[in-house]
């Protein structure tokens, strides 16, 4: 419908839609860049609306300060990999090197040599996730591509293709395999019924913990800029 600003110093951006399934006025504001989105059912004025978000504006501006601010990749930074933070270093040679504690990087492109790393890494770990998962589900998938999603950590289209976020290298590894089990079990069931979630458990047991780690640590990932 448009953008609004919410006074007050400073000004908070609030983009405002309508939803004909919406039953109620409702704020969302996003982990992942923070973008606040006013809904408003049907029937209700614009000025209905903003009334109902000035009277959240402590709301609204708690949960703004609770975001996690962006990290420029670069060496001396700290990065996750596999849920384990490593400091980012030079490298001797010409190939990025991973240690217990450490990333070693080729000093030259620093940023981009890192992410090219990171995305083969996933890349090996969802696709041997995704085969294992497969097999004991006796289905097929169809592809496996990578992206860098902000709206979902991964996809299973109805042709079978899976899709994965690969900043999932970042996150501890059970939380990966939750996620490739999750999409592989899609190819069963296309929906998030009480089968689906069946499949899920029948073929990477209890996943209450993983599925908790990406609700509350999940927005974290994508703090990490590679420019």
């Amino acid at each position: 419908m448009g953008q609004y600003d919410l006074p007050g110093q400073p000004s908070v951006p609030l983009t405002l839609r309508r939803s004909a399934r919406a039953l109620r006025i409702s704020l969302r504001v996003s982990q992942l860049d923070g973008r606040v989105t006013l809904t408003l059912p049907k029937g209700v004025s614009e000025s209905e609306a903003l009334k109902f978000a000035h009277e959240k504006a402590d709301w609204i501006r708690s949960h703004l300060q609770n975001q996690v601010s962006s990290s420029v990749v670069a060496l001396g930074s700290e990065i996750p990999i596999e849920g384990h933070l490593r400091h980012v270093v030079p490298a001797q040679g010409r190939r990025v090197v991973l240690d217990v504690d450490e990333v070693a990087v080729p000093e030259d492109a620093v940023a981009r040599r890192l992410e090219r790393f990171l995305k083969e890494r996933a890349r090996d770990r969802l696709l041997d996730a995704a085969d294992y998962y497969a097999d004991v589900l006796g289905k097929s998938y169809t592809k496996v591509t990578l992206r860098d999603t902000r709206s979902r950590w991964g996809s299973c289209s109805s042709q079978g293709a899976l899709m994965f976020s690969w900043r999932l290298i970042l996150a501890p590894p059970g939380v990966l395999q939750y996620v490739a089990a999750h999409e592989v079990a899609h190819l069963a069931e296309m929906n998030h019924s009480e089968k689906f979630w069946a499949q899920v458990e029948r073929i990477h047991g209890p996943y209450s913990g993983p599925r908790h780690w990406l609700r509350s640590q999940g927005s974290t990932l994508h703090q990490y800029r590679f420019e």
